[in-house]
């Protein structure tokens, strides 16, 4: 049967191919499609994904699976807005989107790129974006928040541009300024995002934590 990997930043650059077709026999798992690379993940530790679902080594795959291997990330259906996109990303416009009659604050949080000429970010989008989405739920519930919205670019981002935006609203100061700071945390360390520094024709891939595998 066949499958195909999806790669991501560095994994991606030791493979020279963001994705890989793999011939395995029935009844493969995805410890023997890891195995079937060579060796690729090295000392990465990395979470897998089949068909854009969590798994773990023991998960079966059948004809047609995509499977992804997420390395450590740099650090919705009528839900909170989210985006990863190309494109230059607006506070204002974020802003606009979590104002809410009931709301007596809005906090808004812009990560932009410092001390390096520019970022260079790559995404696994469609499993980014959903992640995005559950944190923003989860904190919005947690912190009584009136509305959540965030914003990923990816691609490259020159020196000062914003990255990444986060807007929340709530009905005082204290819930929106803690929710804007869980879910900018969050965001940071669990969704499928990697971000490349580049100065003086140095390249380096950010260190990063293993996302969670749920």
């Amino acid at each position: 049967m066949q499958v195909t990997v999806r790669l991501f930043a560095q994994l991606r650059e030791r493979a020279g191919a963001s994705e890989l077709s793999i011939e395995l026999p029935d009844g493969a798992r995805v410890r023997d499609a890891i195995g079937e690379l060579g060796g690729i993940t090295g000392d990465l530790p990395v979470v897998m994904a089949v068909n854009r679902e969590y798994a773990d080594g023991d998960a079966p795959l059948a004809e047609g699976d995509e499977l992804a291997l997420i390395p450590p990330v740099s650090g919705g259906d009528g839900g909170p807005w989210v985006r990863v996109t190309d494109e230059a990303l607006s506070a204002e416009s974020l802003v606009a989107r979590v104002r809410d009659p009931r709301a007596g604050a809005v906090v808004v949080f812009e990560g932009v790129t410092r001390a390096v000429e520019r970022l260079e970010y790559e995404a696994y989008a469609e499993m980014a974006e959903p992640r995005m989405a559950a944190i923003l739920t989860e904190v919005a519930d947690g912190h009584g928040l009136c509305a959540a919205a965030a914003e990923h670019r990816i691609g490259t981002v020159p020196l000062s541009e914003p990255s990444v935006v986060v807007a929340v609203s709530a009905p005082h100061r204290g819930e929106a300024f803690a929710g804007a700071r869980e879910a900018i945390d969050r965001i940071k360390a669990e969704a499928p995002i990697w971000k490349k520094e580049i100065e003086g024709g140095e390249e380096r891939w950010a260190e990063g934590t293993p996302p969670p595998a749920a």
